[in-house]
């Protein structure tokens, strides 16, 4: 399988962080702005709800050339037939997750050296590092990590990283100069007004 290749920007759409806005609003405004790749992240909703979400997310991401990862819920993954899923520490085990989405996309959550080298042994095709600044979308129950150990990270493992927690359009530079290959961001893109020209100006740091 040929390695992936992430965008700059990794969107993650939650619907409990747009304000108050329809989820299906605020994707258009990510996937106006340019988003290649996004995450449906649903941590409340009822799975028959989060499915018809992920069905109509689909449906706009295809029309747009956008990869669709869906969070934790291999099983919506595959039902909305997006193109993979992020799994989390307490999630399906890698290997199962893998053996259960075939080649579609398999990411996974690490906050440490030894989880990263261990999703590269277990078949990741990327994984997501932090809290890198400390969040305040989701108790991760670690620390913030530093650009100091994203470094380490980037030096023990060949797969993508994803970086995550507490960054915005002041610091993104940071974690793409520290060896990241995207950076998600959330609270920044999905409290802005203009979630659209957000996301634009960010994607226009990496290349000026």
């Amino acid at each position: 399988m040929p390695s992936l290749v992430l965008p700059p920007l990794y969107a993650i759409l939650d619907p409990e962080q747009t304000k108050g806005r329809a989820p299906e609003s605020v994707l258009r405004d990510l996937l106006d702005g340019g988003a290649a790749i996004l995450q449906l992240r649903v941590k409340t909703m009822a799975p028959s709800d989060f499915f018809q979400l992920a069905q109509r997310a689909r449906a706009e991401t295809r029309a747009r050339g956008c990869k669709l990862i869906v969070n934790d819920r291999v099983d919506i993954a595959l039902a909305c037939d997006a193109d993979g899923v992020h799994l989390g520490q307490d999630d399906l085990p890698l290997a199962v997750g893998r053996q259960l989405m075939g080649t579609k996309i398999v990411g996974i959550s690490t906050h440490d050296i030894e989880q990263a080298q261990e999703a590269e042994l277990n078949g990741a095709d990327y994984i997501g590092f932090g809290p890198m600044f400390g969040t305040t979308t989701k108790n991760t129950g670690y620390a913030a990590r530093g650009i100091d150990m994203l470094r380490q990270i980037r030096a023990a493992v060949k797969l993508p990283i994803v970086a995550i927690g507490g960054i915005n359009e002041q610091n993104v530079k940071q974690v793409w100069q520290a060896g990241a290959d995207s950076a998600a961001i959330i609270s920044d893109i999905l409290g802005a007004d203009d979630p659209a020209a957000k996301v634009r100006r960010i994607a226009s740091l990496r290349n000026p």
